[in-house]
């Protein structure tokens, strides 16, 4: 699908990629279903993307994925995918299921190292061809942001990001919050990098921008997914953490902890923890709360797990830090690197 202009007048060129998700259904009048629509017809369902002076194409994956068989391979695609198309277009926007798209976001800004273009995801909570969607609004503030440049010609929000809800937030800094609302997502720890209202207010100064604007990124694609994620609860079992701190599959684990970051200070939880990292398993505090971030040093149940050999994941969410454990052990065989890159703020993805 192709909008048509005189190139005297294209001031960006878009790229959507659809992956899936409610913002491409439409009812099946015959099945009364809802079925992917063409989006070489988004137009008729988004008039209003003819208004602006851009050239926008679209692609299909060859098979749309229900947002909840989203797996890794599907990143590797997508990053394939822009990696591919990079040089032809000035922004990409990605439509997308929302019950992962936090973890899609996330897993993207990492596997994309100095990026120059902005890489939107969004989606909606009612399929675009509904009445009352927030699809329309949300692909429509989408494509302009990704087309948004400065006066320099570069692009105002060169990072992966999530709009919807009239708000732009860092992709690996969000999380789903509502199954009901249209303003789905939240960046609890992270201000917002833009606001669509009758104008869109960027805010400049979250905004991350790479160091050499002329340099091509450079795309990880290579992913370990041995982790796993140990939440917590009041009455959790030695079976239970031993099977999942220990696992001879596992190569890190994310500990969902309480607060933050304070765990059971019973001596055989302490001791699981003392046997897993002696095992040279990775273990990174991640706190259960929607905001607020991990201090081992707060608390003396927290100093116990620091000595024990976990580390802090600061204010990083659960999304993040599953998506920066894939990259850093998919580049690293070494501990000693992985753990370094845990305290590093890669693509804004922790606050320190």
């Amino acid at each position: 699908m192709k909008f048509n202009f005189d190139d005297s007048m294209v001031k960006s060129s878009i790229l959507l990629i659809y992956t899936g998700g409610t913002i491409g259904m439409k009812m099946d009048p015959v099945e009364q279903t809802l079925q992917p629509f063409d989006f070489s017809q988004i137009l008729e369902e988004v008039p209003e993307l003819g208004k602006f002076a851009y050239r926008i194409d679209s692609c299909t994956f060859e098979s749309v994925i229900d947002s909840a068989d989203i797996e890794p391979r599907s990143w590797q695609a997508l990053a394939s995918l822009i990696e591919e198309k990079y040089d032809s277009y000035d922004g990409f926007v990605v439509l997308h299921g929302t019950d992962t798209m936090a973890y899609s976001a996330s897993a993207l800004s990492f596997m994309i190292e100095g990026l120059t273009k902005p890489v939107i995801f969004t989606g909606s909570q009612l399929p675009i061809g509904v009445a009352r969607t927030d699809g329309k609004e949300n692909l429509i503030s989408s494509v302009e942001i990704a087309a948004s440049k400065d006066s320099d010609g570069h692009a105002l929000v060169p990072e992966v990001c999530i709009c919807f809800g009239n708000a732009l937030m860092r992709g690996n800094r969000t999380r789903k919050t509502s199954s009901e609302n249209f303003r789905a997502f939240k960046s609890a720890d992270c201000p917002l990098l833009a606001e669509a209202g009758i104008s869109i207010r960027y805010n400049s100064s979250v905004i991350r921008k790479p160091d050499d604007w002329d340099r091509k990124p450079v795309f990880h694609k290579e992913l370990d997914t041995r982790v796993s994620i140990l939440k917590l609860h009041p009455g959790i079992t030695p079976q239970v953490v031993r099977n999942i701190l220990c696992g001879p599959e596992t190569r890190a684990v994310i500990i969902e902890t309480y607060g933050a970051g304070n765990a059971p200070s019973k001596k055989w939880f302490l001791d699981i923890v003392k046997e897993a990292s002696g095992m040279g398993k990775i273990l990174l505090n991640i706190t259960q709360c929607i905001a607020g971030s991990v201090n081992m040093d707060l608390y003396a149940t927290g100093k116990k797990l620091e000595e024990a050999g976990v580390q802090s994941g600061y204010d990083c969410t659960t999304e993040g830090a599953l998506a920066k454990l894939f990259y850093l052990l998919g580049r690293y065989t070494g501990n000693r690197e992985v753990i370094e890159g845990i305290g590093e703020n890669l693509r804004g993805e922790i606050t320190k």
